[in-house]
C-alpha cells in the first residue's frame, strides 16, 4: 500500500509546484517505525531543502510511487521481503533514470551493498548510521554524486580485486593460466603454443572457460578478469 507520510489515508502524492525548490523523497521501507521516524527527521531539520512524498511497503509499488510523487530522490531499504530492495532499484531506474536512489540496509552485508550498486543505486548507507547523518548523503546524491561509507568502499575495492571464491574453487591453475593468456589479446594458436596444446583443443578449452566464467565472450573475459586483477600478474600466477 503506497501512504502518504503522516496520514493514515491512502492517497497519491502531488505533483510539486515549479517554483518549489525543495526535493521530493519518497521512502520504499516495510519499518514503519524508521519510515516515519525519517520523515520526521527530514521534514523537522531539512524541511527547506526536502519535501517527503509518500511511502510504500511494497517493492512493486515502488515506481508507482515515484512517478505520482515526481520523486527527486528514493530511499530504499534493501531487506524487503519477498522480492528485495535491489529488485525495487532496478524498476525505479529502469522506468525513472533521473530519480536518484539512496539505498540502505540494516546490516554491513557486503553482498547486499554489491546488488544495490549493479543495480543503480547512487549510494549505500547502513541504518546503524545516526539518522541525522542522512541529510548530507542525500544532498550529496541529489548533485549527482555517488555515496559510500568509507569502511565499506574500502571493503568494496579490496574484494573487487579478487574472484568470488565459488568461481576459484571451480578453477584449477591451468584455467587461470589460459584465462590470463584470453584476457591478454592472444590468438587461439598462440594459446595453444603457450598451453602446449592443440589449437583445437585450445578452441574446446577457450569455450570450456568462458562458459564457467559466465563470459559471452572473449571480450567479456578480458573485462572480468581486468576486474579480478589477473591482468597484472604474470600469466602463470594464479590469485590466491
Amino acid at each position: 500500500m503506497i501512504a502518504a507520510v503522516g496520514s493514515v489515508a491512502e492517497r497519491s502524492c502531488h505533483t510539486r509546484p515549479v517554483t518549489d525548490r525543495r526535493l521530493v523523497v519518497v521512502d520504499v521501507d516495510d519499518h514503519d517505525l524508521f519510515a516515519r521516524g525519517l520523515a520526521l527527521l527530514l521534514t523537522t531539520n531539512a524541511g527547506d531543502r526536502f519535501e517527503v512524498g509518500g511511502t510504500t511497503t511494497h517493492v512493486e509499488e515502488a515506481p508507482a510511487l515515484v512517478e505520482s510523487c515526481a520523486a527527486d530522490l528514493a530511499l530504499v531499504d534493501l531487506a524487503m521481503p519477498p522480492l528485495g530492495g535491489a529488485a525495487a532499484i532496478r524498476q525505479i531506474k529502469r522506468r525513472h533514470p533521473a530519480t536518484r536512489v539512496l539505498a540502505l540496509s540494516g546490516s554491513d552485508d557486503l553482498e547486499l551493498a554489491e546488488q544495490a550498486l549493479r543495480a543503480g543505486a547512487d549510494g549505500y548507507l547502513t541504518k546503524s548510521a545516526d539518522p541525522e547523518v542522512l541529510v548530507a548523503p542525500l544532498l550529496t546524491v541529489a548533485a549527482g554524486f555517488r555515496v559510500l561509507e568509507g569502511e565499506l568502499l574500502d571493503v568494496l575495492l579490496t574484494t573487487a580485486r579478487k574472484p568470488p571464491e565459488a568461481l576459484l574453487d571451480a578453477l584449477d591453475s591451468q584455467d587461470l593460466r589460459l584465462w590470463a593468456l584470453l584476457a591478454r589479446g592472444l590468438e587461439t594458436q598462440d594459446i595453444a603454443n603457450r598451453m602446449l596444446v592443440s589449437e583445437r583443443t585450445a578452441k574446446r578449452m577457450v569455450a570450456s572457460l568462458l562458459n564457467r566464467i559466465g563470459a559471452a565472450n572473449r571480450v567479456e573475459a578480458a573485462g572480468l578478469a581486468g576486474a579480478y586483477g589477473l591482468l597484472d600478474q604474470s600469466p602463470g600466477e594464479c590469485p590466491q
